[in-house]
């Protein structure tokens, strides 16, 4: 299949994924807000939990949540569910068409594990498998008892895996993987607990028997995680556009800090949302500036250290630039995975790569982000040395 197909398929499941995925976090944080803002009132009907008074669009809605159900529902009961299967549906389709079948070149990377396309697939799909068991079987035993101590076994399941993504798979792979890894558990918690428990409680209702409040217990904490998980996973969605990120060597504590913070900004929103009072989440300020913090020095720039005394004639930087960045940056590609060389650089000439120093320099020279996959072993010397030309230029 020719790239310029490839490339439709990527921009289209693209912009899927996108449409569905902006719809699945809306109703999320617009459900976690909804119940956040529930109030007891004088009146209510028998069984309601709570009652919200909302505006929008000139309209006014007056919302009952039931703590387990009312006595009857009516037929056109709206089920939110299609948005999490089609955000992951198009999730693994996209990961699909840009890391599966470009294996070679954005998922493995030779210097940290030298392995066939299929193998990293098959690893990628066990590990997205694995990852939803445990953390089912974690929220299933006595430890998803206690919120506190639940939430310190999923943070160190998701960082161990981002341990282990990080030395499997390329910079880009392994933190798409970890947004894969976490999505795969929210959309399984949709797909797998949170629908099939409310289709029981419909069902009880039915055949006019009370429903069992553990099902509705049970999703109610499954969303509340799925609440929390978004934005880590919508910052490791994006990664791959970031080197700071997907080249750092230790990337793997960047997702540490990348969930307390994503965390905090959470709980700090959802807790405004419950109108608690400030001094009982303002804990959630300084622990998303320490976390922000951390980040920052982590990837901040850290130049190689270059000998001044050494020098590259412009033959040698063009014959290094052709063996491991003109494949893909040149004006008619001959890597199979691009028709058109990627961002518009070209990097064939002298003059280009003086025009795009430091781009380079940062991509190349002091960080690994580039050349994708490092399919012809660049090494730190040839790095160096393609610093050291720059710096004259």
């Amino acid at each position: 299949m020719s790239a310029f197909v490839v490339d439709w398929l990527n921009l289209l499941i693209r912009w899927a994924h996108m449409i569905v995925g902006i719809g699945w976090i809306g109703t999320s944080f617009y459900f976690i807000g909804l119940d956040l803002s529930l109030k007891k009132r004088e009146q209510m009907k028998e069984g309601v939990y709570g009652t919200a008074w909302e505006v929008h669009g000139g309209g006014f809605y007056h919302v009952e949540k039931y703590l387990v159900a009312p006595p009857a529902l009516p037929s056109d009961l709206i089920w939110f569910k299609w948005e999490a299967y089609l955000t992951w549906l198009t999730g693994f389709l996209l990961l699909t068409v840009q890391y599966y079948w470009n294996a070679n070149t954005f998922l493995i990377d030779k210097s940290i594990l030298p392995m066939l396309p299929s193998q990293a697939i098959v690893i990628s799909i066990l590990s997205l498998i694995g990852g939803w068991v445990i953390y089912d079987q974690l929220c299933k035993s006595i430890i998803g008892r206690y919120t506190p101590l639940l939430a310190v076994c999923l943070f160190v399941l998701i960082v161990g895996a981002a341990y282990m993504f990080t030395h499997v798979y390329s910079g880009r792979g392994a933190l798409i993987h970890v947004g894969a890894f976490i999505g795969t558990i929210m959309a399984v918690n949709v797909f797998g607990v949170i629908i099939p428990n409310q289709k029981k409680i419909v069902a009880s209702l039915l055949k006019h028997e009370k429903p069992d409040p553990r099902l509705g217990a049970i999703g109610k904490q499954r969303s509340v995680h799925n609440n929390y998980l978004t934005l880590p996973v919508l910052l490791m969605m994006v990664s791959n556009h970031y080197p700071m990120l997907s080249s750092h060597p230790q990337s793997w504590i960047l997702v540490a800090f990348v969930l307390l913070l994503g965390g905090s900004i959470r709980h700090f929103l959802n807790r405004h949302e419950a109108h608690d009072p400030f001094r009982k989440f303002a804990w959630t300020i300084p622990a998303a500036a320490v976390a922000f913090g951390v980040l920052l020095v982590m990837t901040a720039p850290r130049p190689v250290e270059i000998d001044p005394s050494l020098t590259v004639s412009d033959a040698d930087v063009l014959t290094l630039t052709a063996k491991h960045c003109a494949m893909c940056h040149a004006a008619r590609p001959t890597h199979d995975g691009f028709d058109a060389p990627p961002k518009g650089v070209i990097l064939t000439s002298t003059d280009q790569l003086a025009a795009h120093k430091e781009q380079v320099m940062a991509q190349a020279v002091n960080g690994t982000a580039m050349p994708l996959g490092n399919e012809h072993g660049m090494t730190m010397e040839d790095r160096k040395r393609l610093g050291a030309w720059l710096q004259s230029h």
